[in-house]
């Protein structure tokens, strides 16, 4: 029986090697064998109050568990349970700060990082360590969080692949920026990137804003149902308004709202600031397609739940393009990528991993190539070389490859494919 192996609460669990504070790399780590079963430990984790460490889990992984303790956050606060909704927003942030630290140059780090921020304050607005503030007064004071000042660094070329949703994009928003005297008939000015998890929807809007040098309004739909709530559609205004400014003074404006079904989907029951937000909004977005006024201003939705949103939000988005997982080529171009800066063997056949591949997402793959580089750093350190600063790990090999494969399994079911590709068939407007 395998000595690493344990069982806690039902969950078989394996010991991983991870790093220390000093670089050292120590055996303290428990993952799931089960892939399937990560968010659910960490859930578990969690529930008993224990810190999450996190580094069993991959980057999409995590953005999805920061975003479900958000929403039900948010949820929670709208309910008046004050409480609960504080130990669901510290939750979202200790997994951001954690995404932070173990990613730190991930292109959406400063995304991360206002959330946590703004997490930070609604959390002591409901502790009562500082006063609950208005609305717009609000607005004014953190406004500006919602704003990436620096240029989006992802360039159109980093983004692998969806050459339908760049053509898409390009259609609607690149060339009518760049001459829109070629479009007399105007353009759209509201798209849907809807799909799976970690295959690139924020990193896609994020692009197309550096391409073109648009000002680029990174918003948290939960931030603006939650944190701005009662008031909230006077804020939606706001942003709006600040894009329409920038666009007047000749700068195309990118407004793009993650997570959009929290702010426009079906909902069983509202409360008044839902519903005037949600009116607010469809005002904001009949307003800049406007085809009698030549602005651009561009809102760009992203959802892993299109099915939720209704219908008359549906209609606002006049572009709905399916951000699939990865083709083989795509694949193929971030396997490229991604190990580029790794020591490969002769034997190494990126095509025929690609192949093997299939159905994996972009943020899987990139946590296979991490899981086969860990495989060969763990051999270093396990040998007696590894203090010997000049000594570096041996090249990667095919098997180094299909064993982290083996070990970990899609994140994307193929019943969750089916649902987006149904959605399309109905919905889709590429």
């Amino acid at each position: 029986m395998d000595k690493k192996v344990i069982y806690i609460n039902g969950f078989m669990l394996r010991r991983k090697w991870i790093e220390n504070e000093r670089g050292k790399l120590i055996w303290n780590q428990l993952y799931p064998v089960d892939c399937s079963l990560k968010m659910e430990y960490a859930l578990y984790i969690q529930s008993r109050g224990d810190s999450l460490t996190c580094s069993f889990m991959g980057t999409g992984e995590l953005e999805s568990l920061a975003a479900m303790h958000a929403k039900e956050a948010a949820e929670l606060d709208k309910r008046g349970s004050a409480a609960e909704a504080i130990t669901k927003y510290q939750r979202a942030m200790e997994i951001l700060l954690k995404l932070c630290a173990l990613y730190p140059e991930h292109p959406l780090r400063k995304v991360y990082m206002r959330n946590v921020v703004s997490y930070s304050r609604r959390v002591e607005e409901l502790q009562g360590k500082m006063p609950v503030i208005s609305a717009v007064e609000e607005v004014k004071v953190n406004f500006e969080d919602l704003i990436i000042k620096e240029k989006p660094s992802v360039r159109w070329r980093d983004v692998a692949g969806l050459s339908t949703a760049k053509r898409a994009i390009e259609e609607s928003i690149v060339f009518p920026a760049k001459r829109p005297d070629l479009f007399p008939l105007g353009w759209p000015r509201g798209i849907l990137l809807f799909g799976p998890p970690g295959c690139g929807k924020t990193l896609l809007a994020a692009a197309v804003a550096k391409e073109i040098n648009a000002s680029f309004y990174s918003v948290d739909a939960t931030n603006i149902m939650s944190k701005w709530l009662g008031e909230s559609e006077k804020n939606v205004a706001q942003i709006f308004t600040a894009a329409r400014k920038a666009a007047s003074d000749g700068k195309p404006s990118i407004l793009f709202i993650d997570e959009v079904d929290s702010l426009v989907g079906i909902r069983s029951s509202e409360v008044g600031g839902e519903v005037r937000s949600r009116n607010q909004f469809l005002r904001e977005m009949d307003g800049i397609e406007d085809k009698k006024k030549p602005i651009h201003v561009y809102v760009i939705g992203a959802t892993n739940k299109p099915w939720v949103l209704d219908e008359p939000f549906i209609r606002r988005f006049q572009k709905r393009i399916l951000i699939p997982l990865p083709d083989f080529d795509a694949r193929l171009e971030m396997l490229k990528t991604y190990t580029g800066n790794l020591t490969l063997d002769p034997g190494v056949d990126l095509k025929e991993l690609a192949r093997i591949l299939e159905g994996y997402s972009g943020s899987d793959i990139l946590d296979i190539g991490q899981a086969a580089q860990m495989k060969v750093v763990r051999e270093l350190f396990e040998s007696t070389k590894s203090e010997d600063a000049n000594t570096k790990p041996r090249a990667l090999t095919m098997q180094d490859f299909k064993d982290a494969i083996r070990t970990r399994k899609t994140s994307v079911s193929e019943n969750v494919v089916l649902n987006y590709n149904r959605w399309a068939e109905i919905y889709g407007a590429a």
